[in-house]
């Protein structure tokens, strides 16, 4: 067969590239075959890897044996920066290591990522092979540097190498060394979610509260990475809780950020800052919305955070929630108690902002929320017990007992109240002109207004059961009002004919 290149993107000869598959697996019998046909024994392939780099990279004793006794250019480096010597501590084959040391290796050597053959064995945890480095090797720098400020501690911290942290730890490494991000070995422990390491970090005593670059400690790191281990364990060494970044966050903000709710819970359990805000005004709340995470919400409203803080754009959690449409999180924050009357830097309420987005569910949330602060405040000294073993809700419902008084409305609304009514009766039921205006600004067609009176209607009925009221004389009376008594004794009989109804319309 013509010993041709073995492929169009390759620079190796068919039999080149046998060479280098024998070395790979240590067949000395093919590479003297082939040796003996002439082939090149320093042919390097497209990433100007020899046979020489493949027996010291895969372990192939036998192989480099062979090898030595053709190629004594064992500093040759391949496109990554690596020769013989570093493959061999990457891998970590130390009979292949001692083989190319006897052979005269440079030592000093590094790749074009500035790793040498301590931090090659360190990052990939070969404990054998720094014991090797450290005992037969001389002038070795234990502190020396990569080209990214790294030293072999920090990449066996990055890495997850206890073994080697314990080992360089007990040779003696210095622990406060930074790289040119600023982090020292604690920081990637804890960045990269490695306990154990940050424990054995930990009880050398270096201080949890150091920051790097961005501002950011251990702690920040942890909660960024979502190392829920990591977290608990720098609590435990009592670091400090609401260090704050370059951007004014705090560990919680992070959790917030990406939705880590037990990280927040421990970080809330352990005293962390609630109303923290970032340089954009920003609190762990208005991103833990953002982010639709209503297990933070609870547990940020269950610890009595500020639900009135606002951002930037004067946003307070409740407008971001309007503005998204996040129906679940916005009752939970209606149900808290909010002040409905906050305004935006462009003058507008959560319950603007939700109509304007067209979230109709959380415009109608937003208005049973406003007239129950109102009767709760008109009531507040009252022996009122509507509410009491009820749970409060500003859903829609969808109870079976409220069934009957529901169809009543939704016809009232679609077939009997004419174009305006639906208005002069919310009036006559003192809501708003902001609700009105929020009601209509769903606009559907000529017909709309169907829509929005039996919306109207569902507001009116949850504030009525809400206060003990009975709906169908509120609404009798409501009509009455608006001056339609057909309506209003049509009414009263459609109710009465309900046999399950507890709240009968009487004469009134």
């Amino acid at each position: 067969m013509e010993d041709g290149l073995v492929s169009e993107d390759d620079v190796l000869l068919r039999s080149e590239k046998e060479l280098h598959d024998a070395a790979k697996r240590n067949d000395t019998n093919t590479m003297l075959e082939l040796i003996g046909k002439g082939v090149d024994v320093k042919a390097k392939n497209k990433v100007d890897r020899k046979a020489l780099h493949w027996a010291a990279g895969t372990g192939s004793v036998e192989a480099l044996r062979l090898l030595l006794d053709y190629d004594t250019e064992v500093d040759d480096m391949d496109s990554f920066g690596m020769n013989a010597l570093l493959l061999a501590s990457w891998f970590g084959h130390l009979k292949i290591l001692q083989m190319l040391v006897s052979s005269g290796a440079k030592l000093n050597c590094e790749n074009k990522k500035g790793l040498n053959l301590l931090h090659c064995a360190a990052q990939r945890g070969h404990i054998h092979i720094l014991e090797f480095i450290m005992e037969d090797l001389e002038d070795v720098r234990l502190n020396r540097a990569d080209k990214s400020g790294k030293t072999a501690f920090h990449l066996a911290a990055e890495h997850g190498q206890l073994e080697v942290t314990e080992f360089l730890i007990g040779m003696g490494c210095a622990h406060d060394l930074k790289d040119k991000e600023e982090n020292m070995a604690l920081h990637l422990a804890a960045q990269h979610g490695h306990t154990e390491v940050l424990q054995k970090i930990l009880e050398t005593g270096e201080n949890a509260n150091e920051r790097n670059i961005d501002g950011m400690t251990a702690l920040h790191l942890a909660v960024d990475g979502g190392h829920y281990e990591c977290v608990r364990l720098l609590l435990e060494a009592r670091c400090s809780i609401n260090e704050l970044t370059n951007r004014n966050m705090t560990a919680l903000h992070f959790a917030a950020q990406h939705s880590f709710d037990r990280i927040a819970r421990l970080l809330v359990e352990a005293g962390v800052s609630l109303d923290s805000v970032d340089t954009n005004h920003t609190s762990a709340l208005h991103l833990a919305v953002f982010n639709n995470c209503s297990e933070i919400v609870k547990i940020l409203i269950d610890a009595e955070c500020d639900l009135d803080i606002f951002d930037s754009r004067l946003q307070t959690a409740l407008h971001i929630a309007a503005e998204h449409g996040r129906h679940g999180v916005a009752e939970m924050i209606l149900i808290a108690g909010v002040n409905l009357r906050l305004l935006d830097k462009q003058g507008k309420t959560s319950l603007d902002i939700a109509a304007r987005g067209n979230h109709v569910n959380v415009v109608d949330m937003i208005i049973k929320a406003d007239r129950f602060y109102k009767w709760e405040q008109d009531n507040m000294n009252s022996d009122c017990d509507s509410l009491v073993g009820r749970t409060l809700t500003f859903r829609q419902d969808h109870h079976l007992e409220t069934q009957h008084i529901r169809s009543i409305l939704w016809k009232l609304a679609t077939k009997y109240l004419k174009p305006g009514e639906w208005k002069r009766l919310a009036q006559h039921w003192r809501f708003t002109d902001a609700h009105i205006r929020a009601i209509e600004h769903q606009w559907t067609g000529t017909k709309s207004y169907k829509e929005h009176g039996h919306r109207m209607l569902l507001i009116w009925l949850h504030g009525v059961l809400t206060a003990g009221e009975n709906p169908i004389k509120v609404l009798y009376e409501g009509l009455m009002g608006i001056s339609r008594m057909d309506l209003a004794e049509s009414v009263r009989q459609q109710a009465n004919a309900d046999p399950n109804s507890q709240k009968k319309c009487a004469t009134m």
